[in-house]
């Protein structure tokens, strides 16, 4: 498969989120490359039993929806992001469907608490229609039975799907189905960032997209519900007859934060979703409720999200909170604040050397075919990030991070699928060694930070990997950097060539073995570290 770059704005699909903020705009409850070498997708195997199957115990809460589609009509183009799909190499098509109902916002009577023990009720009821993008195996064959359904990030005014995006390659393996949904009305109706303003369903096709409407961001909450009990119950329209075993949620940054509020107020009540992937969050929650855009003073019957806030420990399907450099300590997200501890169902994984957006989802990721080309660019990127992205429309002033995300995310969805099917818990996985201050890390003689989710990346390393210390405006932030090593300092860490490749490829089994990484993907990253003698 190949991803391929079609407009030249920055991707954003690195979920950007903005300090001050969760959304991207007013919370209105008011309406207003490289050829393919092989066709045929390496093949994790698939198990063959679930714990949480077929069908979610408490799905009959929620309401029913009426699907329209294939979508076809207006430009003839599927509007997402800055970018095609290309899958019939692999084997996989990409549809898009218009889903229709009757949408409740929720409210509380008291104030959100930290504990995520919240207790809501419903508030209003909305009429919708919104879009859903579902990417899909042809065959029964190739299908593994799990679905899964991304909450959009909007921060960039536009739909994206970051976690897709960072993770496709194991998607692809594995044989499952992913599904976008446009939850929030940035996406569908505008009024978000200037900067993706041009990719808004209805202002880019609006006779394709002119029957949308998304009555606010109050709604999201319970449109998601039903995108994905969509998914169970009418799989023969939107999955072309595939049976999903397992469907897991996904949400990223803005939406991490949205997937925060969710599990705390409305998973309790609809029992949709097999488990839970919350990437790349910070130390806040969504708002709940806003009459028009929650701003202080506000309204007196705003329900905002709490600056931090915990999933509530009583849910009894898996969730795996996710963490980047970035998002643990520094002044953007402070996830550290929200810590909480792994459970029989909440495991969270910190990944050192890594930033919130990167090397890889700000380019190498746009060329990737799956295939290893992908994996040498990101090898080489440890000596040659770049300081701007997509043509210089964003400028950075240090090199942007060239870590490891892409591969402890692809094994991170894996083991949450196999914590779904088989009810066996991911590792607990070590904790970065933040300071006391919580501005930064505890560093290793090289500049990598200590304790983590470790790989070849920062055990090995070529360079000092940061998700903080970037300079430049605009989402330059959540970049991170890369100080790539001198030719001095490379021969003093390996004094020959085959001193580095025999302690990377050792580093590298060592990642596979405490699941960092995936073998699969290991095979590449040493073939990548074998070209260390042609630097």
């Amino acid at each position: 498969m190949k991803i391929r770059g079609l407009f030249i704005i920055p991707i954003l699909t690195v979920g950007l989120v903005s300090c001050s903020s969760d959304d991207s705009t007013s919370d209105s409850s008011v309406a207003s490359g490289d050829s393919v070498v092989s066709t045929e997708a390496p093949v994790t195997e698939a198990p063959t039993t679930t714990i949480f199957a077929p069908e979610p115990t408490a799905m009959t809460d929620v309401g029913e929806t009426t699907v329209e589609g294939p979508v076809t009509g207006g430009g003839g183009q599927i509007i997402f992001g800055t970018s095609a799909f290309d899958g019939a190499a692999y084997g996989y098509t990409e549809e898009e469907y218009f889903i229709a109902g009757t949408a409740t916002s929720f409210t509380s009577a008291e104030p959100l608490s930290q504990d995520g023990m919240w207790n809501v009720t419903p508030k209003d009821t909305a009429e919708y229609k919104t879009r859903i993008l579902v990417r899909r195996p042809t065959t029964a064959a190739k299908f593994s039975g799990t679905v899964y359904v991304e909450w959009l990030n909007v921060t960039a005014g536009l739909d994206t799907g970051p976690t897709w995006s960072l993770s496709w390659v194991e998607m692809l393996r594995q044989g499952a189905a992913w599904v976008g949904v446009s939850t929030q009305r940035v996406g569908v109706e505008g009024g978000g960032n200037k900067m993706g303003e041009f990719r808004v369903l209805k202002i880019a096709d609006p006779e394709r997209y002119g029957s949308l409407n998304h009555p606010g961001d109050n709604y999201s909450y319970d449109i998601f519900s039903q995108a994905g009990a969509t998914v169970w119950r009418q799989p023969d329209v939107i999955l072309g007859g595939l049976e999903p075993t397992a469907v897991i949620a996904a949400g990223e940054s803005q939406s991490a934060f949205r997937m925060t509020s969710y599990l705390d107020a409305v998973a309790p009540m609809h029992d949709v979703y097999s488990g839970y992937l919350v990437h790349s969050r910070g130390a806040r929650a969504a708002n709940l409720y806003c009459a028009t855009n929650c701003a202080d003073p506000g309204d007196a019957s705003d329900v905002k999200g709490p600056d931090v806030a915990l999933i509530r420990t009583d849910l009894k399907r898996p969730v795996l909170n996710f963490s980047t450099e970035t998002d643990v300590v520094g002044t953007n997200l402070g996830y550290r604040k929200a810590e909480q501890p792994d459970t029989d169902f909440f495991r969270s994984w910190e990944t050192t050397g890594t930033a919130h957006g990167d090397a890889y989802s700000l380019g190498i990721g746009d060329s990737d075919t799956g295939t290893g080309n992908g994996d040498m660019a990101l090898f080489d990127a440890q000596s040659g990030a770049p300081t701007s992205v997509y043509m210089g429309i964003i400028e950075c002033g240090l090199p942007i991070n060239a870590g490891p995300h892409t591969y402890v995310l692809r094994s991170a969805i894996h083991s949450l699928d196999q914590w779904v099917r088989t009810g066996t818990p991911p590792a607990s996985m070590p904790k970065l060694e933040n300071n006391a201050d919580l501005t930064g890390y505890n560093l290793d003689a090289q500049g990598n930070a200590l304790g983590g989710i470790r790989t070849p990346y920062v055990d090995v390393p070529l360079a000092a990997l940061s998700g903080l210390g970037q300079e430049g405006g605009s989402f330059c932030g959540l970049f991170g950097t890369t100080r790539s090593f001198t030719a001095d300092e490379l021969s003093a860490l390996y004094p020959t060539a085959d001193d580095f490749i025999a302690k990377w490829n050792a580093a590298t089994d060592a990642a596979v073995e405490s699941g960092a990484i995936l073998a699969v993907d290991a095979e590449n990253i040493k073939a990548a570290g074998a070209t260390y003698a042609a630097r």
